[in-house]
């Protein structure tokens, strides 16, 4: 993160305050499963095939599935991590309009695989190198990025390295907490309003990158 803008920062916030409000809704729709968190769903399935047999597994195991398969679309459509503007948009697109199909989709396993699918895409509109650069979804990351970070500070190496890792973590809390609020007007209409961010969000990145490589090239 650390070679991250403070506008690309604000964005990641955002994108990451979204996955958090997107899997609040996910986790009180399913009863509790995930549709970002996967070492959850993980862990979940694998209690489920000792507790309950193989077929309890279905569900937390296809979300996984969903949210992998949601990666390596990202992926393939902006680029392999070719980080233009047209790119990133393409990326975008795909992760709102999963989103919105799941808004508008019944309640049920078709909703939780579209949302899966769009929280996996999500985590590939900041790759380099094929890697993602921001952890947007997964907090587990954030958390040892803040761990190191504090460690950083206790021995002087960085002051400020632990910002950054706690804001992300901060956000995708505060989404949650937004998320499960919202939940309660509606979870259809709840989900609309994540695409239509979503959207924005990842038309302003897509801004914010074209806008840095046009000022490199002048």
């Amino acid at each position: 993160m650390r070679d991250v803008t403070r506008r690309g920062l604000a964005l990641s916030l955002l994108l990451s305050g979204v996955a958090g409000y997107v899997d609040a809704i996910g986790f009180i729709e399913t009863g509790g499963l995930f549709v970002s968190f996967m070492s959850g769903n993980s862990t979940q399935a694998g209690v489920d095939v000792v507790e309950r047999g193989l077929a309890a597994s279905f569900l937390p195991l296809t979300l996984v599935a969903a949210f992998v398969i949601g990666v390596a679309a990202g992926a393939l459509i902006g680029g392999q991590g070719r980080r233009r503007a047209w790119a990133i948009t393409a990326s975008g697109t795909a992760v709102a309009l999963s989103s919105c199909l799941a808004a508008l989709a019944p309640t049920g396993p078709a909703r939780f695989w579209l949302l899966s699918f769009a929280m996996g895409a999500l985590n590939t509109l900041y790759l380099s190198e094929g890697r993602a650069r921001v952890p947007i979804t997964y907090a587990t990351g954030t958390l040892v990025s803040l761990g190191l970070s504090v460690a950083a500070l206790l021995t002087g190496r960085s002051r400020t390295a632990w910002q950054r890792p706690l804001l992300l973590w901060g956000s995708l809390a505060g989404g949650a907490v937004v998320g499960a609020t919202a939940h309660r007007l509606g979870s259809g209409l709840a989900l609309l309003f994540a695409a239509i961010v979503l959207g924005i969000a990842a038309a302003g990145l897509a801004m914010h990158r074209g806008g840095r490589r046009q000022h490199a090239s002048d």
